[in-house]
């Protein structure tokens, strides 16, 4: 079968180790096929030439979230990936802009660590393509059982990522710094990697409600904790931006109109 050069390169990088950050989901499981349609894998060209990959997913028709440390030169969104090793039925749209967050701070304790691509098309909804919806502030209560996703390795043995969508369940946990910093946490060896940000935690009512960001051990010792950029905190913010940027493509496309 006859697979896009472009793809086979994006493969051959997948495999390669050490050289592309989709992250390491540890203790989790397959994901069943296309069960997860809202799932974005980022192809990220960087400055100085390079290349590496993060998660992401789709909002609607037109944009993506990520987390803002994902951020590089420029972007292919591939939508309708499950396992990259078929190119059946995968599209492949470039990002026309970027909106990271005007008060990112990239030193740990990452602080808003949220990012959102305005696709360059819109793509096309299908059974293996379809947007997930944001979680809102709600009554305040912490969601306990949740899923993070992404193209990771299967276990600590491993050190080829795997080509296919991972899965793994995740309990979150009242962190104290995690409260103080608009992120939701779990704790343990169970989850993402360090590399595997923006891949969405999905909570019991299949609304995404975190976003992977970072890891680290507490000074006090413990088990090592998953931080998440807490999506409730930054409705507003992720409302606003989405409505900026399409009117000033409209704006644009009008201007462009009258001088043609």
């Amino acid at each position: 079968m006859f697979i896009h050069c472009e793809l086979v390169i994006l493969i051959l990088a997948l495999t390669l180790d050490g050289q592309v950050h989709t992250g390491e989901i540890y203790g989790g499981h397959q994901a069943v096929p296309h069960s997860r349609p809202y799932m974005v894998l980022l192809e990220i060209f960087m400055q100085d030439g390079g290349r590496k990959h993060c998660g992401g997913f789709l909002l609607n028709e037109g944009f993506v979230m990520t987390a803002a440390h994902c951020q590089g030169r420029s972007y292919t969104a591939l939508l309708g990936v499950h396992n990259v090793l078929n190119a059946n039925d995968i599209q492949r749209v470039s990002v026309e802009k970027t909106f990271p967050h005007e008060d990112f701070n990239r030193s740990e304790p990452k602080k808003n660590d949220i990012m959102l691509l305005k696709l360059s098309s819109k793509v096309n909804f299908g059974k293996n393509v379809r947007p997930i919806a944001l979680a809102g502030q709600g009554d305040g209560s912490l969601p306990k059982s949740c899923i993070v996703s992404g193209w990771g390795t299967m276990n600590t043995n491993n050190k080829y990522l795997s080509p296919v969508l991972m899965e793994v369940d995740v309990t979150l946990t009242d962190n104290e710094l995690c409260l103080k910093e608009k992120l939701y946490c779990s704790e343990g060896e169970r989850g993402p990697r360090e590399g595997d940000g923006g891949g969405p935690l999905v909570c019991e009512d299949g609304r995404a409600y975190g976003m992977m960001s970072f890891i680290f051990i507490p000074h006090s010792g413990g088990p090592k904790v998953h931080a998440y950029t807490k999506i409730p905190d930054y409705k507003s913010w992720i409302d606003s931006t989405i409505d900026i940027a399409l009117k000033s493509a409209s704006t644009c496309h009008i201007y462009l109109k009258r001088e043609s």
